[in-house]
């Protein structure tokens, strides 16, 4: 199954996130590495919000990523939520 963390950013969000940078992606390497994360990225034009794909059994490794992420601990991120997401053709999608 499929979850879509969805981050409404800060509007200064391109100027503070550098120095939390490292660690953010770190954050997201260490997810990616244990086949939870698939995609993630911030939206442009305005950098105004972050999609981040997750694929497990429930919603948990998207919520704890959220949690545990410097980009919402130091205030970069307005709000999070956590939906699933129903895919039903894709390349890389077999159903």
């Amino acid at each position: 199954m499929y979850f879509v963390l969805r981050y409404e950013l800060v509007d200064d969000y391109l100027e503070r996130r550098t120095p939390l940078r490292p660690e953010h992606l770190a954050l997201a390497r260490a997810a990616v590495e244990r086949g939870e994360l698939r995609l993630g990225g911030a939206l442009a034009e305005p950098a105004d919000e972050a999609l981040l794909v997750f694929r497990g059994p429930d919603p948990s490794a998207a919520e704890a990523f959220a949690q545990a992420d410097p980009y919402v601990r130091e205030g970069l991120v307005r709000r999070w939520t956590v939906r699933p997401w129903t895919v039903v053709i894709g390349a890389d999608f077999a159903g």
